[in-house]
């Protein structure tokens, strides 16, 4: 899997992670506020009317279009007889709750629209304290994961991109721009560090990612990997003074190729990765002048390319040979 995929994949794992999160959050509030309506009480509420005890709670594995999540909390009456709709009416709704918490994890909590999916999740009507219990839960854990604290560990390297994310959420796909930054830890361990809708790809955009993760103790930043956006570079340039910058090596490859005729770029592709298979610096550069002497008269265009960015494609050779599998 290439350094691209892994960071598409981590940003997805993680996106579905935080969903989960959500989606565990509203149904339990939901089911909470359905044992209320059925015992016509609150928790150790005294009523007229109230109709039972409740009994603590079981848990079970939900299968959601984001993942399983992992141990549910259903409330239980004493007298055995609370019966609920939620994981039905849940399942028809084929990827619309999903859809929701992430939209709202991204963009902001709406008590709009978690009162739209809880009409859509309950039979029973779920009042406006209950609506604002869960915004508050929902935006108790965004806010835990946006500004948790980085401090303690040194993250190395730092992979900086704009993804168009794919989600499948039962029979639709949904297609996200997002910023993200994936670090990668002195254990040599990825981690996601921030993820942020893609309303612009301007300077100010990653300058601002960039801030909020110093803010929260980021350290030991040695090299910024990104694909070759002036954006990125201004902001690595003003933020994090000192820190070498590292060409994606993916999008550089492609950014080649694309001035390669179809029928010659097997043959040039295999000679372009040949360069970055080898572990040490001179090398790397020996085969690139050799590359330039092979197809500087066929491509021009394509060798043009490949001596603009071929210096800042190799800054990874300066960092151990161990690295660079994570690099």
């Amino acid at each position: 899997m290439t350094p691209k995929k892994e960071f598409e994949e981590a940003v997805k794992r993680d996106v579905q992670a935080r969903v989960r999160e959500g989606v565990k959050a509203v149904l339990e509030e939901v089911l909470e506020e359905e044992m209320t309506e059925h015992l016509e009480a609150g928790y150790r509420e005294l009523t007229p009317t109230r109709r039972g005890e409740r009994n603590g709670h079981y848990t079970r594995n939900l299968v959601t279009p984001a993942g399983k999540i992992e141990r549910p909390e259903v409330p239980r009456d004493r007298e055995g007889e609370f019966v609920t709709e939620l994981f039905e009416r849940y399942k028809r709704m084929t990827g619309d709750v999903e859809e929701a918490v992430l939209e709202m994890y991204l963009s902001g909590i709406s008590v709009r629209k978690i009162a739209g999916v809880t009409d859509s999740l309950s039979r029973v009507r779920i009042g406006k304290d209950a609506v604002s219990r869960i915004a508050s839960r929902l935006e108790e854990q965004q806010k835990e994961w946006r500004k948790r604290p980085l401090e303690g560990k040194g993250y190395p390297y730092l992979y900086l991109d704009a993804t168009y994310l794919k989600v499948r959420w039962g029979a639709s796909v949904t297609s996200m721009a997002l910023l993200a930054c994936v670090g990668v830890d002195e254990e040599g361990f990825r981690e996601v560090l921030a993820v942020e809708v893609a309303g612009s790809e301007k300077g100010a955009a990653y300058a601002s990612l960039v801030r909020g993760l110093l803010d929260r103790g980021l350290s030991g930043v040695g090299l910024v990997v990104s694909d070759d956006h002036e954006g990125i570079k201004t902001a690595v340039a003003s933020e994090l003074p000192g820190v070498e910058w590292q060409r994606c090596v993916v999008h550089f490859q492609r950014n080649v190729l694309a001035h390669v005729p179809t029928s010659s770029i097997g043959e040039v592709a295999e000679d372009l990765k040949a360069i970055f298979k080898v572990r040490r610096r001179k090398t790397a550069l020996t085969l690139a002048e050799e590359f330039v002497e092979l197809y500087d008269g066929r491509f021009p265009k394509a060798i043009s390319v490949f001596e603009a960015g071929i210096a800042d494609a190799l800054a990874y050779l300066r960092y151990p040979g161990s690295h660079h599998a994570r690099i």
